[in-house]
């Protein structure tokens, strides 16, 4: 799971900030979306908790990212709301604490084997999500992608970004038209 898939569920349409977790159906729709990368089952269905519990992550999560872009702004979406940055620091390194894991043997026919880290079963569907989200937010902010982390300046934009290239300055081609278009017709209509 990428912690950037993670903090893009909150995202800027035509008609204002869309929340794919802002309710149950949504965060059970996310969550069976993205199952075999949470490691619980395709027909998961969520609870309101759950719900609770992992947007709280992700606010932790965003107001991580917010730092790693300082002392640029953080994303539009949220920065007025976002968690204190120590809360937020605490909050992440409990939630992938919280689950034990160990590794585990995959040998799929014709392949070689492989090891993948897996949560231990006697933790609850909630700790392991929010573990495996924690976990993939922490590999990110300590490693060497961390630099790269930027906000999308596109209008209405509010998404995070990997910068993979020295010249990328969007998130996508779309906000890059989008920002290019809002600026030719601002010089137009000032000039």
């Amino acid at each position: 799971m990428s912690a950037l898939e993670f903090v893009s569920t909150v995202r800027a349409t035509r008609t204002g900030l869309t929340d794919l977790l802002s309710d149950v159906r949504g965060m059970t729709a996310w969550g069976r979306e993205h199952a075999a990368e949470l490691g619980i089952d395709p027909d998961f269905t969520a609870s309101e908790e759950l719900r609770s519990e992992v947007v709280e992550l992700r606010q932790a999560v965003r107001a991580l990212f917010a730092r790693a872009v300082a002392p640029g702004a953080a994303s539009d979406a949220d920065a007025h709301r976002l968690p204190d940055f120590a809360e937020s620091l605490d909050l992440v390194n409990a939630a992938a604490l919280a689950v034990p894991s160990a590794p585990r043997l995959e040998w799929p026919a014709g392949q070689a084997p492989r090891a993948r880290t897996v949560p231990g079963v006697a933790a609850t569907e909630s700790e392991r999500i929010r573990a495996t989200l924690a976990t993939s937010a922490i590999e990110l902010l300590a490693g060497p992608w961390r630099e790269q982390i930027r906000v999308c300046p596109a209008p209405r934009c509010v998404l995070y970004f990997l910068k993979e290239h020295p010249r990328q300055e969007w998130c996508s081609v779309g906000c890059g038209n989008r920002a290019r278009a809002a600026r030719h017709y601002r010089q137009h209509r000032d000039g």
